[in-house]
């Protein structure tokens, strides 16, 4: 008897070596995924911006060399283009943490093998006035919690996505791009909006596909495989750490070898160990463990010098 209903993915031709760069971007899905490689060892930054949830501010991140004008607002200086972990009291300091992520972006951008985009809504708000931080395109990655009338908000369409898109992937043909939708739903965008949405991600991803990008199906896996309120988390819209631990294992199944997969679990049993609370750290048999954990990292730190 089938009780599931299963998401077809093909393996793609291109696996990924043990030794890959990856650059992560876009909404929260793309953290979970991105500390999940972080738990592999494997060499990826993850949002240095922040998490960015629609399309034409991921595009503006992955562009953005320059400092961005900064807004002071409830006591805070805020990046319109930046989550709001990056804003402070002085100005110096936020200049310093969004230079430091500009920095960050544009050598992970620079050196990854494959950049991973995780579009989160269509949904977007466009600043009125005090744009020109932003070239005239006024569309912010975050409000920064500013009072709502200085914003309109709107739907994108799939020839803005496409337009703000395509010349990134012309430009950085050489990488290789896998295209996500997020099936986080954003509910306060309404049931009904959620699925307008999540409708032109993905018809514009489609769009965007070629030879060197591909669709991996992380929003059909957990709706439609992962159908059970057991795989969410308490606010019933985010997926749960098991939901996150299927979608990783069905990721890895498709761009990762069988042997890629076995190094991968012998880097994750590392991560455990050296992750591992001791309640009597001066035991005897704590003091073994940690020596055992110290020689294994050296052992594998020969085969994958990246790991410290």
């Amino acid at each position: 008897m089938k009780l599931q209903t299963t998401v077809d993915i093909k393996s793609s031709e291109w696996q990924a070596p043990i030794d890959a760069r990856w650059l992560l971007l876009g909404s929260c899905f793309s953290d979970e995924i991105g500390r999940k490689m972080d738990e592999h060892y494997l060499r990826v930054t993850s949002n240095p911006f922040g998490t960015l949830y629609n399309p034409l501010s991921i595009a503006q991140a992955l562009q953005m060399t320059e400092m961005p004008e900064l807004v002071e607002y409830g006591g805070l200086w805020h990046a319109m283009s930046h989550h709001g972990s990056f804003s402070f009291a002085t100005r110096e300091d936020t200049e310093r943490a969004v230079q430091q992520s500009i920095d960050t972006m544009q050598t992970a951008l620079r050196e990854a093998d494959t950049i991973i985009v995780t579009f989160g809504t269509a949904w977007v708000y466009e600043q009125m006035v005090n744009c020109k931080w932003s070239n005239g395109k006024c569309i912010v990655a975050n409000c920064h919690k500013m009072p709502a009338d200085l914003f309109t908000r709107r739907r994108l369409s799939v020839e803005e996505i496409l337009a703000a898109w395509k010349p990134i992937l012309k430009q950085y043909k050489d990488k290789r791009w896998v295209f996500t939708v997020s099936p986080i739903r954003h509910i306060k965008d309404g049931l009904h909006e959620n699925q307008l949405s999540k409708a032109i991600l993905l018809l514009a991803v489609d769009r965007l596909l070629s030879d060197s990008s591909s669709y991996f199906p992380s929003y059909e896996i957990l709706l439609d495989e992962l159908r059970d309120y057991r795989f969410y988390a308490d606010d019933l819209v985010h997926p749960s750490t098991m939901a996150v631990e299927c979608i990783w294992q069905r990721f890895a199944e498709t761009y990762f070898s069988a042997e890629t997969r076995k190094e991968l679990l012998e880097l994750h049993s590392l991560w455990l160990d050296r992750h591992h609370t001791l309640l009597h750290p001066d035991t005897p048999e704590a003091q073994h463990f940690l020596h055992h954990v110290e020689e294994k990292t050296k052992q594998l730190h020969q085969h994958y010098p990246w790991i410290d």
